[in-house]
């Protein structure tokens, strides 16, 4: 035992020495300048969970992320205990799923029938960099879609996609946008959404998709839009929200039918579809919803992402003002095990203070293949499908009909955001 304790401790040293080596470059692969900020303070908690993680044997290396580790003491509010519970959690949930091999090992026959009556996918980014995730809620038609697929098949086919978003979409999103991105911004279009449509199936499945997400993908939804959302949804959503952790309902903007204005201040016009207010249509692609249009699907930074697995080394600098660390990490891209296919997610900008970190990293690739992934995710119970991960929303019918009035509700909170 003494000597495992002291392996940990090499480790951990070796994690937080490599912090102080500088990087070196291979001639041979292209390599991008990603920018990257870490707060003191959580670097000592990440490096914390590490060794108390490698003490229990619960690190494989496929996990040894920096940031899947911050993101699992997020959801945990950084205590230690509680985060290595989830953690080992999350390990025995991909061990039973098949989760490691679910990309190769699973084939959704059905998706081409799911996809008309569940409309949603992946579209664009925002001025940010983070991959955008829409879902027309009020086109999904429950029934139809457990008669096309089953809970289980369906259940497979999103954690597949949330494993290829971690595996592609993000770190595409990284290299477009040169700075590390593992969040998304969801639009959530609730218009002809009631009641009525949110039958026992479409619950159950919504519930299922929601614990999926929130104890394995913690913490990748940057911020929610729910749009054309009538007088009796509010209603709903002011209840609702009461029993919520402030910290998702900061991420949460309900918006009646003039959300134009707002969709534009974080989304560019051409990156939003022409039925959300931007100008895009895909009209050559089948139409946005079925575009999958996003930097993954550049050939160049495709063929980054599919070559390179990081290896990062690191060198510190604490600000002279305070309580910050500037981190460089230059990366180099190497042979990459792993082919990816498409995928899905995006984000906005961060809700309260939702960076709190505080560093620069170059680098040539993003070792997202190591964060496990779609949707954080903080649900809003019921009604969100996934709100903090996944932000899948089901169907269910408002009480009302659409409302003129452009509402937004934000909820304040003193958290800060990550």
């Amino acid at each position: 035992m003494a000597s495992f304790k002291k392996a940990a401790v090499n480790a951990s040293n070796k994690f937080r020495n490599s912090f102080a080596k500088k990087g070196r470059r291979s001639s041979k692969v292209m390599s991008v300048e990603i920018e990257d900020e870490h707060d003191a303070d959580e670097l000592q908690a990440v490096d914390a969970l590490r060794q108390a993680l490698i003490l229990d044997e619960l690190l494989p290396e496929k996990h040894d992320d920096y940031h899947m580790m911050h993101r699992f003491l997020k959801a945990r509010k950084f205590d230690i205990e509680k985060t290595k519970k989830m953690w080992s959690d999350m390990l025995q949930w991909r061990k039973e799923f098949g989760t490691d091999t679910i990309i190769e090992d699973f084939d959704f026959k059905e998706y081409n029938e799911v996809v008309k009556y569940y409309p949603q996918g992946y579209h664009g980014v925002d001025k940010e960099g983070r991959p955008v995730y829409i879902e027309r809620i009020g086109l999904v038609d429950a029934t139809k879609l457990l008669q096309v697929t089953t809970m289980d098949s369906y259940l497979k086919y999103h954690v597949k996609e949330f494993e290829k978003t971690f595996d592609v979409k993000f770190p595409a999103c990284s290299i477009a946008a040169k700075k590390h991105i593992d969040q998304s911004t969801t639009i959530l279009d609730v218009q002809g959404v009631g009641l009525k449509s949110f039958t026992k199936a479409a619950r159950e499945l919504i519930t299922r998709l929601q614990k999926t997400d929130g104890d394995n993908y913690p913490e990748t939804l940057n911020r929610m839009f729910i749009i054309n959302a009538s007088s009796g949804f509010r209603m709903l959503w002011n209840t609702i929200k009461s029993f919520l952790d402030p910290k998702t309902t900061a991420k949460i903007n309900v918006l009646g039918n003039k959300f134009q204005s707002k969709l534009l201040e974080i989304i560019n016009e051409s990156e939003l579809p022409d039925f959300l207010g931007g100008t895009c249509t895909c009209a050559d692609q089948g139409g946005c919803m079925l575009s999958d249009k996003g930097p993954w699907k550049d050939p160049e930074i495709l063929k980054m992402v599919q070559n390179g697995k990081h290896k990062c080394t690191r060198k510190s600098k604490t600000e002279s003002s305070g309580e910050k660390t500037i981190l460089e990490e230059e990366t180099i891209l190497s042979k990459s095990t792993q082919a990816t296919d498409s995928l899905d997610v995006e984000a906005v900008p961060d809700a309260g203070k939702e960076q709190s970190l505080s560093s620069k990293l170059p680098i040539n690739h993003i070792e997202h293949l190591e964060l496990s992934p779609i949707p954080e995710n903080v649900s809003l119970t019921a009604f969100l499908h996934n709100t903090v991960n996944n932000q899948r929303f089901s169907g269910f019918e408002s009480a009302s009909s659409g409302t003129n009035n452009n509402i937004e509700l934000k909820v304040e909170s003193s958290f800060t955001t990550l």
